[in-house]
C-alpha cells in the first residue's frame, strides 16, 4: 500500500477548490497551520497523519492506528470474505475500515497480525531488504531431524518463484515441534520449506513481528491498540526470551 504523501499547495488547491496563486497568498499570509505551526512553504510535504488547519478549520486531523491481533485459526486474514470470518470482524474499533493487514497469516495459521492505517509503517515491515524476521512455533506430524537445521540456514529453492529463501533459523524444541525464524513472507513458506522432507506442518503459530511479541494476555480472537514503543519495536531487532 502506497503512502498519501503530497505537497501541501496542491493539497490546499483541491481541499479549499482555489487555484495555486489564492494558495500562494493564504500561505503566505500565515493562515494554514501544520501540526501546530504556521507554515509558508508551498513545497512542504505532507501525508494521510499531518495535521492541517486552514484558519479556524481543521481540514485534516486523521491519527495512525496500530492494533495487534491474535489471529484464531479458522479466520482469514482479509478485509472482506463471503465464506469466512475476516480479522476485521473480530476488531472493535471506529477505524477499522481504514486498516489494512500487515503480512497476511493463512486460514489454519495462528498467532501475532498487525493492522494499521500507517502504510509507510507496513512497507517497512513488509519490503524484503529490511529483513525483518518472523518467528513461528511449528507442530509437524513427523519428528524432526537435526540436518533439517543446515538446510534451513541454506535456503530452499523455489521453483515456482525461480528464488532461493534468505537462511531461515530452526531450533528443535521437542521431537515434532520447532520454531522457525524467517526474513521474508512467501506464499506458505514455512510449510514448503517442511514440505521438502515430506513433514507436513500440523500447526503454525506466528510468535512474533521484528522486536515485537504477542501479547501472551490476548486469548485468540483478541485484539488491543499498540502502545507508541511497540510500534517502533516491530521494526527493531528482536531480544527473543525462552517461550
Amino acid at each position: 500500500m502506497k503512502s498519501k504523501r503530497s505537497r501541501l499547495d496542491r493539497y490546499l488547491a483541491k481541499e479549499l477548490v482555489q487555484p495555486k496563486k489564492v494558495i500562494r497568498q493564504i500561505l503566505l499570509q500565515g493562515r494554514v497551520k501544520l501540526d501546530g505551526e504556521v507554515c509558508k512553504d508551498m513545497d512542504k510535504l505532507i501525508d494521510e497523519f499531518s495535521h492541517i488547519k486552514f484558519d479556524e478549520q481543521v481540514l485534516q486531523s486523521l491519527q495512525p492506528v496500530y492494533i495487534m491481533l491474535h489471529k484464531p485459526v479458522g479466520v482469514v486474514s482479509a478485509t472482506k470474505d463471503l465464506q469466512h470470518k475476516t480479522v476485521l470482524d473480530l476488531i472493535d474499533h471506529p477505524q477499522k475500515n481504514e486498516l489494512h493487514i500487515v503480512g497476511r497469516l493463512d486460514l489454519n495459521t495462528s498467532g501475532l497480525l498487525l493492522l494499521t492505517n500507517d502504510s509507510r509503517w507496513s512497507n517497512k515491515l513488509m519490503q524484503p531488504e529490511n529483513k525483518i524476521p518472523k518467528r513461528y512455533r511449528v507442530q509437524l506430524a513427523n519428528p524432526i531431524h537435526p540436518d533439517y537445521i543446515e538446510s534451513f540456514a541454506k535456503g530452499f529453492y523455489f521453483e515456482y518463484e525461480q528464488i532461493t529463501t534468505l537462511p531461515a533459523q530452526l531450533e528443535i524444541i521437542a521431537e515434532r515441534e520447532a520454531i522457525v525464524s524467517i526474513q521474508e513472507g512467501k506464499y506458505h513458506q514455512v510449510k514448503r520449506m517442511f514440505g521438502r522432507f515430506r513433514n507436513p506442518v500440523v500447526a503454525l503459530h506466528r510468535l512474533s513481528v521484528g522486536g515485537l511479541s504477542l501479547d501472551n494476555s490476548l486469548e485468540a480472537g483478541e485484539s488491543r491498540m499498540l502502545m507508541p514503543n511497540e510500534v517502533f519495536m516491530a521494526l527493531e531487532e528482536p531480544k527473543w526470551s525462552e517461550d
